[in-house]
């Protein structure tokens, strides 16, 4: 740090790549904790609202990388896959031996062990941080999962200490092993889920006229079953109608659960509540489904049941 530098002992110049629903506010926080994050973005009109917003703003990756401090340190916030491998390959011929680079997506883990095999290769260190919180702790407070080598880690611990709440901080192990844990708890997270709207269901379908959303505000309390899940149970119920009348009963299934139960498979654990809450996501998006048609078929066929048809 030179004599004209007025930064503090702590404060960290990081990049940000990716000003996306958590690019945008995990830069912003880096601000407040008092460092200084310098963003990139595909899409010229998020650096520009970001400027506003005070963050310093870079137009092409090689401005990005020339107002970073050596070693420099790049945190990526892009959508898992081809996605990240095209900034690796965008971003392999500017960094140099002893740069850290960090995917804080949804990466699947194998992907992730590749990728840091290669860059170890060139002298570049790669680290996996597998984010949770959502679009409020990216901005207030994550919780990060993080993989890679204990060199690299140390370097970069402070400023992803100082974004997540006390105690939602770890070095959970080697290359892969954040996403890995990341991963994992994107699967709990769907059973978690799933119970909970099951629950539900079966409350709006009881005898007693169930008020959801007091409900909900009473399982917070107190109650085995409080969580912040069930805090953004009674949000829904608060901002739409107790009958959810206004919401389409799709669910996507953005890859980490798929994830999980493969890694069961594989590894020859039993996970029929993660498995049964990713079948309902994939079930939830079908209309009028072929398995359904010759079901009520089938039933006609041997039984005379009643068959609807269009």
């Amino acid at each position: 740090m030179d004599k004209f530098d007025t930064r503090s002992e702590d404060d960290m110049k990081i990049g940000i790549i990716g000003l996306g629903k958590m690019g945008y506010p995990l830069a912003l926080q880096l601000k407040d904790r008092g460092h200084t994050p310098v963003a990139f973005n595909r899409s010229p009109e998020k650096v520009d609202n970001i400027k506003n917003e005070g963050v310093e703003g870079a137009y092409t990756l090689e401005n990005l990388l020339s107002k970073l401090d050596i070693p420099r340190i790049v945190f990526m916030m892009i959508p898992a896959g081809e996605a990240v491998d095209s900034m690796i390959a965008s971003l392999s011929p500017l960094l140099s031996q002893g740069d850290i680079l960090i995917d804080g997506g949804n990466s699947h883990y194998k992907d992730t062990k590749k990728r840091y095999a290669i860059m170890k290769d060139q002298g570049i260190h790669y680290m996996d941080v597998g984010t949770s919180g959502g679009v409020d702790g990216a901005r207030n407070g994550a919780c990060m999962m993080v993989g890679g080598d204990r060199e690299a880690v140390a370097q970069v611990e402070k400023a992803l200490q100082d974004l997540c709440v006390e105690n939602g901080y770890a070095h959970v192990g080697p290359s892969g092993s954040g996403h890995y844990v990341k991963m994992i708890h994107n699967g709990i997270e769907y059973g978690m889920m799933q119970a909970i709207g099951e629950g539900f269901e079966i409350l709006s379908e009881s005898e007693y006229d169930i008020d959801h959303q007091q409900v909900a505000k009473l399982w917070q309390h107190g109650s085995v079953i409080r969580s912040w899940l069930m805090e953004l149970t009674e949000n829904v119920f608060i901002q739409h109608d107790d009958q959810l009348k206004d919401i389409v009963g799709v669910v996507n299934a953005s890859g980490e659960g798929l994830w999980t139960v493969e890694e069961a498979l594989e590894r020859k654990v039993p996970a029929p509540a993660i498995t049964a809450s990713l079948f309902a996501r994939y079930r939830s998006q079908q209309a009028d489904t072929f398995s359904g048609k010759l079901l009520a078929g089938l039933r006609f066929q041997f039984g005379g049941h009643k068959m609807e048809t269009k």
